[in-house]
């Protein structure tokens, strides 16, 4: 396979090892109100931008209650769990020798991510090798119009890297970013977590033993 013009990476459960964090921040706000989340309800929630989330959590909340909840009073019970655990969260195996990998071989590489500029941060401060992905595509980017599964976080990603989507590897976790980079025409390349079944992905994509395993020469 020849080397990527670029390689476009996720962030949660791709670099770092964030999404156990998600889920319990999620069900904690769930529970909050009346809702206990399934497995399946978090595997749906994996990858997408934080009020997309909100939004989708609040209509499961009011499916058959009377009660109504604001996606305001879901994050703002929310946030502080999911900043206190997200600060803990250790890289992904492989992760950070990838990117100097890429670094090392001149490989143009961009955060395509859904997570906000200042989650990023916070996430990122322990991890200065991250440093490296100077390109980056935030979930609140003025310039984004829809988070993942739209295809649209990794267009934006390739046009600022000044390469064609097409010619780029996408480097994801959940289904709803690996419909995202494939709609966007990327290569894309699936560390799939345990306990998310491979039927849930879109058919077309490369499968990650470990980040160890991308052979980029």
């Amino acid at each position: 396979m020849p080397r990527p013009a670029a390689c476009l990476f996720d962030l949660d459960g791709l670099l770092l090892d964030t999404e156990p964090s998600h889920a319990e921040a999620w069900s904690q706000a769930a529970a909050r109100f009346g809702l206990q989340l399934t497995a399946v309800q978090l595997q749906q929630l994996r990858g997408r931008r934080r009020l997309d989330c909100a939004h989708q959590v609040q209509a499961w909340i009011a499916e058959g209650r009377s009660i109504q909840v604001s996606s305001e009073q879901l994050l703002a019970v929310r946030q502080p769990i999911a900043e206190t655990l997200l600060a803990l969260a250790a890289a992904m195996p492989g992760a950070q020798a990838l990117v100097q990998r890429c670094q090392a071989l001149a490989i143009p590489m961009a955060l395509a991510t859904s997570s906000s500029a200042a989650a990023v941060a916070l996430k990122a401060a322990p991890h200065p090798w991250l440093a490296a992905i100077t390109t980056r595509v935030h979930g609140d980017d003025p310039q984004l119009q829809h988070g993942k599964p739209a295809p649209d976080v990794f267009l934006l990603a390739a046009e600022r890297l000044g390469v064609a989507a097409s010619d780029s590897w996408a480097f994801e976790d959940s289904p709803a970013g690996a419909q995202a980079a494939l709609a966007a025409g990327c290569q894309v390349q699936v560390l799939r977590p345990a306990g998310i079944a491979p039927s849930l992905y879109p058919p077309g994509v490369h499968w990650l033993s470990s980040l160890a395993a991308v052979s980029l020469t």
